[in-house]
């Protein structure tokens, strides 16, 4: 594919959760955009392409933000003044509908609300017939294609930061996962806690507690090189002046690139008859069901393989569902399978409780910290003796 003649003139963001920024600037370097790690994501200069290419491939990014004004201000005459001058048009087609999402921190313009209308006032005289999203309208991202245009708008110590959303819906909409078990793994985490784990879909995979099928469907997408946005639409895509042919060559590039098969053995196993359904048909939604075996089956049943590989798992963290005083048991159990069963693989477990870990008896260490839910997590692995 040609590089794009655009100028590398655009200030770009990957944001991520908290402590997931390395594995994605790992991402975005393999793209071969280089990154710098920022609290809270990735930054980069580069043209639409680069953003482009960012929405479409990576794994572990919330959204993708292009930073498109920042100035002090610490009187709303001055938030005027330099409202007017931001490039609405270059994001902003007439007609469409936008949002303004607001925060303030340490700034003599400390009211969001009211640092919003002026930015939306500023926006509406640049750009003809504008209509701004209801509370209840930009409450909602959970649709594949977004009908509107997001403005992040960060205030801190007087400093004033506007992106606009090249993303729409958040990236881990990849638009398969519809039927949901206890406690869903976003496909964002799930990602991370593979390329955390080091894996690269060149060796075998099991997910013995794998609920609605998200780690072992991300893995099959990691496994056959599919781009995790490929099947669904972005803001970008409705900014005046994008040139199409480039985003349909990185999209025909990507689906040219794609395996027919895993190259590796994945298998899902779950208990509950109605968590492998549910990953059964998120898979078939995935395009990569034929990738997975799903079996139902309980830990203590996981099968003997010889060929190194990856035993990664999610389990309860005895906060929200389950008990802990339980879960030592399927710890102890986890490392009793994995010395038993699985000798010479690598456990990974995204846990919430170090003493739980320590029921495994295997040499467990820290990969990344994160949040999953609210609650704080960090994946851990060990090789098994």
């Amino acid at each position: 594919m040609k590089p794009s003649k655009q100028p590398n003139r655009l200030s770009a963001f990957a944001v991520t959760a908290p402590g997931l920024e390395p594995i994605c600037a790992a991402e975005l370097l393999a793209l071969g955009i280089r990154g710098t790690v920022e609290e809270g994501g990735v930054a980069w200069k580069g043209d639409l392409e680069s953003v482009a290419r960012a929405n479409l491939w990576l794994r572990t990014a919330s959204r993708v933000l292009v930073r498109i004004a920042e100035f002090t201000a610490k009187a709303f005459f001055e938030l005027e003044l330099h409202a007017k001058q931001i490039p609405w048009n270059q994001f902003v087609a007439p007609g469409s509908r936008v949002d303004f999402r607001v925060t303030c921190r340490k700034s003599k313009l400390y009211h969001s609300d009211a640092v919003g209308q002026r930015l939306a006032q500023a926006l509406q005289r640049g750009v003809p017939n504008v209509q701004l999203l209801s509370a209840s309208d930009a409450d909602d991202e959970s649709a594949s294609d977004s009908d509107h245009q997001l403005f992040v708008v960060r205030f801190f110590r007087d400093i004033c930061t506007v992106s606009a959303d090249s993303s729409g819906a958040l990236l881990h909409f990849r638009g398969y996962r519809q039927e949901l078990a206890k406690a869903p793994l976003r496909e964002t985490l799930a990602a991370a806690v593979l390329l955390g784990a080091g894996w690269a879909g060149d060796t075998p995979l099991t997910d013995p507690m794998c609920s609605s099928g998200t780690i072992p469907i991300e893995a099959a997408l990691i496994a056959r090189r599919m781009a995790p946005g490929r099947s669904r639409s972005f803001a970008f895509l409705r900014w005046p002046h994008v040139d199409q042919k480039m985003w349909n060559s990185l999209l025909e590039s990507a689906r040219a690139g794609e395996l027919l098969s895993s190259p590796v053995a994945i298998v899902g196993a779950d208990r509950d008859a109605g968590a492998i359904a549910a990953a059964k048909a998120n898979a078939e939604r995935a395009g990569v069901a034929a990738d997975i075996v799903f079996v139902k089956q309980a830990i203590s049943a996981l099968a003997a393989a010889d060929a190194p590989g990856l035993v990664v798992v999610n389990p309860p963290y005895g906060v929200r569902v389950g008990d802990a005083g339980a879960l030592k048991d399927l710890y102890a159990q986890l490392g009793n399978v994995m010395r038993k069963q699985r000798r010479g693989w690598t456990l990974g477990v995204l846990s919430a409780d170090r003493a739980l870990e320590r029921q495994t008896r295997l040499p467990l260490e820290e990969r990344f910290k994160t949040k999953n839910g609210g609650i704080p997590v960090h994946l851990v692995t060990a090789p098994t003796p």
